[in-house]
């Protein structure tokens, strides 16, 4: 599909890391790879953004505490 894609817009694909000597199982272990560090990164920046908020109303609950 990205390769019909990329002839309908006359682009050129160019692969810069092609192994061929890889074999299945290593090909596999590396797509593996692949998903779960984008899964995790996925995971963690959700966990970031929910301890942000997090803080935010802390430091808000506390400059109204300290404030009055």
């Amino acid at each position: 599909m990205v390769f019909s894609l990329c002839e309908h817009f006359g682009t050129e694909v160019i692969i810069v890391h092609a192994s061929e000597d890889a074999s299945f199982e290593e090909e596999l272990v590396q797509d593996v790879q692949e998903i779960i560090t984008v899964f995790s990164a996925r995971l963690n920046g959700s966990r970031s953004h929910k301890n942000k908020l997090v803080l935010d109303a802390l430091k808000k609950a506390a400059s109204e505490v300290g404030g009055s």
